[in-house]
């Protein structure tokens, strides 16, 4: 099989332009510069052209593997626009909470702040997150609050004290979250 060269979005966007501007290996070259009508007109002639007579099995297949050939070219030039389009859009997107965006990638645990509202379980507290966002597309602010089930295992914070937590693996049922530290106490 002979070796091809490395595909980049940029050869294979060549190649389906070098094929799409010459659809016919035989066309001439006053041809592809023609119009739309006028290639559908050359191209129904060298159909017609062919012999109408019964053909062998390897003309057959070797037709259908042309075929095929040049739509995955095509697919693959389609397919590297589409991707060099999400990247520059993704590129271009600004980020929407910049603090989320830098505290959380792979491997990153996620870090947040609330308010303890109960510590009555042993060494497990209730804590508040509250979210102030922005609607996207009325600019409201939209106040939420999630609840987490943290994991305390010195007991150390107690209800009203402000802490921040961290994400962990699940240490029970409703536990995803360790005690960092108590950032303020409550009076």
């Amino acid at each position: 099989m002979a070796e091809t060269p490395e595909e980049t979005p940029e050869n294979i966007v060549e190649e389906v332009d070098a094929a799409s501007a010459a659809p016919d290996a035989g066309a001439s070259e006053e041809t592809s510069s023609a119009s739309r009508r006028e290639r559908n007109a050359a191209a129904r002639q060298a159909k017609a052209a062919r012999p109408s007579g019964p053909r062998t099995l390897e003309e057959r297949l070797a037709e259908r593997r042309a075929h095929r050939e040049r739509n995955a070219r095509q697919r693959r030039a389609y397919r590297a626009k589409q991707k060099a389009k999400r990247a520059a859009a993704r590129a271009a997107a600004p980020v929407v909470d910049e603090q989320q965006a830098a505290e959380h990638g792979p491997g990153k645990p996620k870090v947040r702040q609330g308010v303890v509202l109960s510590d009555k379980g042993a060494k497990t507290i209730t804590v508040r997150i509250d979210i102030a966002r922005r609607h996207k597309r009325y600019g409201k602010i939209m106040r939420t609050s999630t609840t987490l089930h943290v994991h305390d295992e010195r007991n150390d914070a107690r209800a009203g004290d402000t802490v921040r937590v961290q994400e962990c693996r699940p240490l029970s049922r409703l536990k995803r979250w360790r005690l960092l530290e108590v950032t303020e106490r409550a009076r």
